[in-house]
């Protein structure tokens, strides 16, 4: 049976985000449907890489929120935006360390994938509770693992991205 084009089957699973509840980001999944694409196809090996990277980028993301919103209350004018950019600073090396030393973690565009995904989120009012960073940041979690899920049916589903990946990634099925 001949598969349909990678268009068809795309824009089938695109449809399906209309139906994403309780006011979730339905975008983040396809950031990290991208994601799973550029980074040469929905692979097993690829996707290991993603899967765990992204939560790091959204969990820093939180933090950041959160350090901003609590010295807030603490300062304000140049000793609050001197502040806010020693924890960005900090949150942002030490997530990028954790990529660098700690290898199941070690897909560090992915973590900037689900570090704007959070504050995608976050500020765009998203969430079952818009506003929260806590929920802002298991919604981006959720919503970009699905993503990945979004290539692999894309990349089996259709003739045109199977074709391409198929040589690289071959599917141990298909032989």
């Amino acid at each position: 049976m001949k598969k349909p084009p990678a268009e068809v089957v795309a824009s089938l699973l695109a449809v399906t985000t209309l139906f994403v509840p309780n006011h979730l980001p339905p975008w983040a999944i396809f950031i990290s449907w991208a994601a799973a694409f550029a980074m040469g196809g929905p692979s097993p090996a690829n996707l290991k890489r993603l899967w765990p990277a992204m939560p790091v980028g959204s969990i820093a993301g939180c933090l950041v929120v959160l350090g901003f919103t609590h010295v807030g209350s603490m300062f304000s004018g140049s000793q609050q935006t001197i502040v806010n950019m020693l924890i960005l600073f900090c949150l942002n090396a030490g997530m990028m360390a954790v990529s660098r030393f700690v290898p199941i973690f070690s897909f560090t565009p992915g973590m900037f994938f689900g570090f704007a995904t959070f504050f995608a989120t976050m500020f765009g009012n998203f969430g079952p509770q818009p506003g929260d960073p806590v929920v802002a940041m298991l919604a981006a979690i959720v919503m970009n693992a699905i993503g990945p899920i979004y290539a692999f049916i894309t990349w089996r589903c259709s003739s045109h991205a199977a074709h391409r990946i198929e040589a690289e990634f071959p599917h141990p099925a298909s032989h």
